[in-house]
């Protein structure tokens, strides 16, 4: 069993990965001022609620758009589990074509969740991970990364309306019932929820006329579950996307 760890803008996904199963996914907050004892306890924490032995856990490793925290992450790991984190990003095998400008810049995150979906689902592949930005990425059908689009996340945009009016209310986001609302609260939801369906269903159709052909569609991150019940596109919700992408990762280099 190895943990594997995801290291987010807002939140950090974790949780425990073997052969057969994900054993759990959790996430804790992104805090850059926390110590790698602070972020050893939470994880230790963690691993208790879900009765994971550590002496059962022979590996590590991480995948982080957070560059500040990777060296107390990694140290915190260790400190716990005695086990040297292995930290996606250049050096560590992972078997993408990448067909970008720069693959470089390509987030550590979406070359592992790729690496799940063609795994996983094979390809062509869309792959939409909703966190604090909504990625939306592109596998052609002879399993090359070739590109996507980075859009504001819902809780960016959301955060961005409430902090520019000095009326609207924050607000929690729920299943709207109906698009066309009779007031402020529900207007707000159906207007957030709605309109990032919408937002995806486009992107996807645009995206599979520049391909040519029709592709597979993933979603995956903390909002999923709220906004893909709401797309017409048929998407298949993958939550353990990324945790599988890193235990694959970490195999691969062994």
């Amino acid at each position: 069993m190895i943990l594997a760890i995801d290291v987010g803008n807002t939140n950090i996904v974790l949780g425990c990965i073997d052969d057969q199963k994900v054993y759990f996914t959790e996430r804790v907050s992104t805090d850059p001022a926390k110590t790698e004892l602070e972020y050893a306890v939470a994880v230790k924490t963690v691993l208790e609620l879900y009765n994971i032995r550590k002496e059962d856990i022979t590996g590590a490793v991480i995948s982080s758009v957070v560059p500040p925290l990777n060296g107390i992450f990694s140290s915190a790991i260790n400190k716990l589990l005695n086990v040297k984190p292995i930290i996606v990003g250049p050096g560590v095998k992972n078997g993408l074509n990448i067909l970008m400008d720069n693959p470089k810049q390509l987030g550590a995150d979406l070359v592992v969740d790729a690496v799940a979906g063609i795994h996983e689902y094979g390809a062509p592949l869309i792959i939409v991970d909703m966190g604090t930005a909504t990625t939306i990425c592109v596998i052609d059908r002879n399993k090359n990364y070739i590109g996507g689009v980075i859009i504001p996340g819902v809780h960016v945009s959301l955060d961005s309306l409430t902090s520019k009016t000095s009326q609207l209310p924050k607000i929690s986001l729920g299943h709207p019932k109906k698009v066309i609302c009779t007031n402020t609260i529900d207007s707000m939801e159906s207007g957030m929820v709605f309109g990032q369906a919408s937002c995806l269903d486009g992107m996807i159709e645009r995206m599979e006329a520049e391909l040519g052909y029709p592709a597979t569609v993933i979603a995956t991150g903390g909002l999923a579950k709220i906004i893909v019940p709401h797309c017409k596109r048929k998407i298949i919700l993958d939550d353990s996307l990324l945790l599988k992408g890193l235990k694959i990762i970490y195999d691969k280099n062994q």
